[in-house]
């Protein structure tokens, strides 16, 4: 089974410009996703999508320096970048991520790409609730055509997979149980605002390797409540 994983990136951010590329650990935040990425087993290709603005030629060059696959497209429909990426490969499935989340569980993402594996259905959906950062989706390369076919309100064309979640009637869906181990809605391992990158400098000086387990991440937080305070008050953005 073919499946690939596109990364979503662009250095424009209101609240954070440039945050993909900051220094974190004793790399940057855009490597972290990257090996990270690598380390989810049955995933055979890992793409970063970004957009054709000039000011994205900053993540085109990391890649190429990098040795990464780099596709470039629209800025503001990104559904359609990752539509058009992903014909390049004509993959089974798709796995979509999110840049500013360095800490993927790359773990759990092993684990449902082995589930989707086996049930091969367009979607998967998650039991549970976990740290917001930590989670990845896959959705089949012919549910994401008919997505960009039908998904014609914006944020549709922002969000990628949300007409899925959406209008689950029209797709097929499988559904993981996330452990209880990894259920800490409360915390946030992402990449917003300053805060969200004071937290995540503090994670990554504290375990320095990329590829440290999520469960002990989230330990850890648990265990260092004033390092989790530092970004407890952000509120997340509505999708509209």
């Amino acid at each position: 089974m073919n499946i690939i994983a596109i990364i979503q990136a662009r250095v424009g951010s209101t609240r954070l410009p440039g945050k993909v590329l900051k220094p974190l650990g004793d790399e940057d935040v855009l490597s972290y996703d990257i090996a990270r990425c690598r380390a989810i087993k049955g995933v055979q290709e890992v793409i970063v999508a970004t957009s054709t603005l000039a000011q994205d030629d900053a993540i085109a060059k990391w890649c190429k320096e990098h040795e990464v696959a780099c596709y470039r497209g629209s800025e503001d429909d990104v559904l359609d970048r990752y539509v058009q990426c992903a014909k390049i490969y004509k993959p089974d499935y798709v796995m979509r991520v999110t840049s500013d989340c360095p800490f993927v569980d790359y773990e759990m993402a092993s684990e449902i790409v082995a589930l989707m594996e086996k049930e091969c259905k367009d979607v998967v959906l998650l039991e549970g609730e976990i740290p917001r950062g930590l989670a990845v989706e896959i959705i089949s390369y012919d549910a994401l055509l008919r997505i960009h076919e039908m998904g014609q309100e914006p944020r549709h064309r922002e969000h990628v997979t949300y007409y899925a979640y959406e209008f689950k009637g029209q797709f097929t869906t499988t559904t993981y149980e996330v452990p209880e181990n990894r259920q800490a809605p409360e915390l946030r391992i992402t990449l917003d605002t300053e805060e969200d990158y004071e937290l995540l400098k503090a994670v990554a000086a504290h375990f320095r390797d990329s590829l440290v387990s999520s469960v002990d991440v989230i330990q850890y937080l648990k265990d260092h409540p004033e390092v989790a305070e530092i970004n407890a008050h952000i509120e997340q953005k509505p999708v509209i």
